[in-house]
């Protein structure tokens, strides 16, 4: 059932679905500034540190497809609106927190908020505007997304050096406030496509255990409790498909994978790409701080050029991607992300501030290429009835991706450094470290140029 989906209602979907998408990513970049600052009033270690922005992802991983499932019952409007409540309130308690646990815990309620609006935005633009208008609306929204990455940093880095870093979050909260009080009186309709239907609880509840045990059990790798989690997790999945295979209506239909190739390979395209960048402005926000001494101002302008082009480019690509096809643009998008990230494998003490601009602005442009020509592919390739459960797993695969390659960091920086608080007699570990990790990040993304290549040659039928 879709209702108010005419001409007149397809500006507010989208700067509503755009505004929300903004909110998330503009707090993440914010954080990721912020965190050597808090890390200093809370002294703590790197990995703790490392915490703060992986367990908001974690709980976003765990329950966006749930809630994307949730939303094809009940309504994506309704399910986006609660996200966007969640969210603003965590937001609040987490500019309140008096330790760096409370806050770490904030952050994973707050999870659950973005779980909710990005399991729902992706769908409700993909209900309301046609396919030949759809490239330009997703690339509308993807820029939305890039903004909150390019505006993050700089506004996050000044808001940090002169009211500290808990007015990030109060900043948030009058973002929220806005954003509920815009959805609350412009957003007219619901769109609900499996009304009715039964939610498969027992597939979801194994589906975000099975991703808890993963992703956590990963962080902490070598210990031996890290590869128990993992491997349960992954005897976790397993049971997932068993249960989905055997459901008349499952959370997520396996057949979309072994039976629609475009949709399967576009997935773990993006799975491979989300897990070789997310962590890049964390990693070079320690570099610039710590490593070369820039203030969090200084350090958030140096990294702009990255999220502009973003910003620039995606509403190109997603207007170009409803002329020519967009599995093309999607390959590009990874060759250049390849290019970017190779970038950074050689940072050094006196690298020269051009370079890292360079090589930011590369991974910015290989990531606005890929990003909506693949969610216009992805959506495409799947029936109107599961554009919230797979609007979920579009942004499961960003969620996880995120967490791996944030997984990656803490697993290098536990391996090279221990749990030592970061100063100048770590500064050397601490460079090893992320040239190493970046090392790794371009190896994965240069598979994922082949994953890319073998879905547009050898997969094109669905």
């Amino acid at each position: 059932m879709a209702i108010n989906t005419d001409n007149s209602n397809k500006t507010s979907a989208l700067i509503a679905a755009t505004l929300a998408a903004f909110i998330v990513p503009f707090m993440g970049s914010s954080i990721n500034i912020a965190l050597p600052t808090i890390g200093n009033e809370f002294l703590i270690n790197t990995i703790l540190l490392s915490w703060i922005p992986t367990a908001f992802l974690l709980t976003s991983a765990m329950f966006t497809l749930p809630f994307g499932r949730i939303a094809d019952i009940y309504g994506l409007k309704k399910v986006f609106t609660c996200g966007i409540i969640v969210y603003t309130i965590f937001s609040f308690l987490s500019g309140i927190a008096t330790s760096a646990d409370s806050l770490i815990m904030f952050r994973a309620l707050q999870g659950l908020g973005s779980a909710m609006i990005f399991g729902t935005g992706v769908a409700i633009l993909t209900s309301v505007f046609p396919f030949t208008e759809r490239g330009k609306a997703l690339g509308v929204y993807a820029a939305g997304v890039y903004a909150g990455l390019a505006l993050g940093p700089f506004l996050g880095g000044i808001i940090t050096q002169y009211l500290g870093w808990r007015s990030i979050f109060f900043f948030n909260l009058l973002l929220g406030l806005i954003i509920i009080s815009f959805v609350l009186l412009r957003l007219k309709g619901e769109w609900i496509e499996c009304k009715g239907e039964k939610f498969d609880m027992k597939g979801a509840f194994t589906y975000s255990l099975a991703l808890l045990l993963i992703l956590y059990g990963f962080s902490i790798i070598p210990n031996i409790w890290g590869i128990t989690l993992t491997i349960l997790g992954v005897i976790g999945v397993l049971t997932f498909v068993i249960i989905e295979i055997n459901v008349d209506r499952p959370l997520l239909d396996m057949k979309l994978f072994n039976k629609n190739s475009i949709f399967a390979f576009s997935n773990l395209t993006a799975l491979i790409n989300y897990s070789t960048t997310a962590g890049a402005v964390f990693l070079l926000s320690l570099y610039l701080q710590y490593l070369l001494g820039y203030s969090p101002q200084e350090a958030g302008l140096l990294l702009l050029p990255l999220p502009i082009m973003m910003v620039m480019i995606s509403p190109i690509a997603g207007e170009l991607s409803d002329i020519i096809d967009p599995k093309i643009l999607a390959t590009m998008g990874m060759i250049l992300t390849t290019i970017g990230l190779s970038f950074f494998i050689s940072l050094s003490f006196f690298t020269e501030l051009s370079y890292v601009i360079l090589g930011l602005l590369v991974l910015g442009s290989g990531f606005a290429f890929f990003s909506a020509p693949n969610t216009k592919v992805t959506m495409g390739s799947v029936k109107k009835r599961n554009y919230g459960v797979v609007s979920g797993t579009i942004s499961s695969m960003r969620m996880i991706g995120q967490i791996l390659s944030f997984g990656i960091a803490m697993l290098v920086f536990s391996l090279l450094m221990g749990k030592v608080q970061i100063t100048p007699d770590t500064y050397f570990n601490l460079l090893d470290s992320v040239r190493t990790i970046f090392k790794i990040f371009t190896v994965i993304c240069f598979v994922g140029i082949f994953t890319s290549l073998y879905w547009k040659i050898g997969f094109n039928k669905i």
